[in-house]
């Protein structure tokens, strides 16, 4: 094995990143600017209000949710 093929499989798998990080957009409260991807929404450990969609961690109100570009960002 040389020294590529070690450095190359220390490397993250990209296959998996990718899916694991499939976003389709984020969460928002306006009135406080607080964003969160829709991915990272059980990571952050959020209260769902009723419908499913996520509270915001520091008012508590109801986030709204805005689709990414077509650049399959939510940034």
């Amino acid at each position: 094995m040389g020294i590529i093929d070690v450095v190359s499989s220390l490397g993250p798998d990209t296959d998996d990143a990718a899916a694991a990080e499939q976003s389709d957009g984020a969460y928002w409260c306006d009135d406080c600017d607080v964003r969160v991807r829709d991915v990272d929404v059980d990571d952050e450990g959020l209260t769902l209000a009723d419908g499913g969609t996520p509270t915001c961690p520091d008012c508590g109100d109801a986030m709204r949710f805005e689709r990414s570009h077509a650049d399959d960002c939510a940034c």
